[in-house]
This record gives C-alpha cells, structure tokens and sequence, in this order.
C-alpha cells in the first residue's frame, strides 16, 4: 500500500511538471495571439481599426518563453511602460557584444563583463513610423554619461544595427499606424 501511494503522488508530481512549462508561459501565448491577429489585420484591404493593447506582462513572458532571439550579449529583458516612456532593464554581456575587438580609449572600459543596464526612452509611433529617443542609461545603476554611450554604440553596434542610436526612427508594418505606450501596456492601431 505505500508502495502504492509513492507511485500515485511520484504520478500526479510528473503530470504537473509536465503541464508547467505551458502554464508558466500562457501570457505569452496571450501576446502570440494579438501578433498574430495584427499580422492577419494587416493583410486585409480595410483593416479593423480598433486597437490592440498588449500589456507589459505579456510583452515580458513572450521575452522571457524564447519566442524572441535577443542579441549577442543581451541575456535577458524586462520592459515597462508609462505615458510615452519605455523603461528597458537587461543582463548585458559586454564582452560578447565586442566579441573580442579591443579599444584604448579610457570611455569604453566601463563596457566590459556583465552587468545589469536600464535604459529609458521616450517612444512612440504615429502615421505608421516609430521614434525612439533614449534619455537615459545606467549600468548597474550609475548613469552612463551620453558621450560614452554614443561612442559605444557607435563602435559596436552600429556596426551589426545600422538604425539602433541614441535617436532611432523605423517603419512599421503590418499597416500598423500608431503605438502608444501607456501604463505598463501598448497599444497599437491599424488602418
């Protein structure tokens, strides 16, 4: 009989592992959903123009369940919203993103290892174009001064990311006209 009762609790123990991982990640199947319906309405001649409002907890489950192939050196994002503002915090691995180029200059020396970078932008999108202006950035919480961040991006970004700068504007698709970033969610419009 104990032997028993082991075998039903070793049982039920496996069919709930075996659930979590589609539990854990079912906002961002939420958000699989809305893209996937903005993709569709994007394809239609008329588009649906009432909006789709994805939340930041979906955005960051959808990050954190590997739908997303973040950069070299990025090695994980959470982001959050309010009134225009985006706030990025991420592990980043320096020396992955140099990727073993060297610099002497004394700015660049804080740019190696790995560290927890927060950025804050203000973004936004109207008439189908998106604009992202940074204001600021921090590494492990000490501001990183413009010049030096312009500089890094300059050398090791834009290499591989011609459009990333301090100041980045992009089309958008999917007939997707305006995002507008509101507390702690997005939402975006099509026509």
């Amino acid at each position: 009989m104990k032997v028993f009762g082991i075998a039903v609790v070793s049982l039920i123990s496996v069919c709930i592992l075996a659930q979590q991982p589609a539990a854990q990640h079912r906002l961002a199947e939420s958000l699989q959903r809305k893209l996937d319906y903005i993709q569709q309405n994007g394809k239609r001649a008329h588009p649906d123009p009432r909006p789709t409002i994805m939340t930041e907890e979906e955005i960051n489950d959808y990050l954190a369940s590997g739908h997303v192939k973040l950069p070299q050196g990025v090695k994980k994002v959470t982001f959050s919203g309010e009134a225009g503002v985006m706030t990025g915090v991420a592990t980043v691995d320096f020396d992955e993103i140099r990727a073993g180029q060297r610099s002497s200059n004394p700015m660049l020396s804080i740019f190696n290892g790995t560290h927890l970078v927060r950025v804050e932008a203000d973004a936004a999108a109207t008439g189908g174009v998106a604009k992202v202006h940074v204001r600021t950035a921090s590494l492990d919480g000490f501001n990183i001064p413009r010049s030096w961040l312009e500089y890094f991006i300059d050398k090791y970004l834009k290499p591989k990311y011609p459009n990333v700068g301090m100041d980045s504007q992009f089309q958008l698709t999917d007939k997707i006209d305006t995002a507008t970033i509101g507390y702690h969610k997005l939402t975006i419009t099509q026509k």
